[in-house]
């Protein structure tokens, strides 16, 4: 049979698998998601967060910024939650690859990671960056709490699909690469990170 052909094929079968799989992952982060208001919660923190920046009278930005500390509360809870909900999960099924083949993490477990941990860290990444006791400004506060937020997208496309695709939407939707995310979250998130990904 023609090398080109069987190529091809091969080709073919492990774009099926990967859909598949695929598939299988977006369904589990749904129905974990579901419960919760995460998403619409960040995209309204995002929103205000670009208003306060876009706006030019100092008090009123001011006030801008302080408006979002119940929001900001709001979501760290909630990914705390969904994160003791994944906790509940069997290991094969929040295991993650760090490489983007099909069902890598069957055929070579020891590239993989546990997006269990993940969201854990991206949970108490967030509670901190919330945190009201600080002695960090509103706006300060709300910078470290958009790179969490930003890392904790990026690690669910991750788990959805792969790292390259994660980090491709990253790009196309925020202007902003992986590592520069990384080195704006809090330093116990950023080495977190490193020590459950690998990186």
């Amino acid at each position: 049979m023609n090398l080109y052909l069987l190529a091809a094929l091969a080709a073919f079968f492990l774009f099926q698998l990967r859909t598949r799989e695929q598939r299988q992952r977006i369904a589990l982060l749904a129905e974990q998601l579901r419960r919760y208001q995460i998403e619409p919660l960040m995209e309204r923190l995002t929103e205000g967060y670009q208003r306060a920046l876009a706006e030019s009278d100092p008090e009123r930005r001011q006030s801008l910024w302080q408006q979002h500390g119940a929001s900001e509360l709001a979501l760290a809870d909630q990914v705390g939650r969904l994160a003791n909900d994944f906790a509940r999960l069997d290991a094969a099924q929040t295991s993650v690859s760090r490489i983007p083949l099909p069902y890598a993490t069957r055929w070579w477990p020891q590239t993989s990671f546990d997006f269990r941990q993940l969201l854990a860290l991206h949970a108490r990444g967030l509670a901190a960056a919330a945190s009201q006791e600080s002695s960090r400004s509103p706006q300060d506060r709300a910078y470290t709490l958009l790179a969490e937020m930003l890392l904790l997208q990026h690690s669910c496309h991750w788990f959805c699909r792969s790292r390259p695709v994660a980090s491709a939407r990253l790009l196309a939707r925020h202007k902003t690469r992986h590592d520069q995310v990384l080195q704006s979250v809090g330093a116990a998130t950023r080495e977190g990170y490193g020590q459950i990904v690998g990186t």
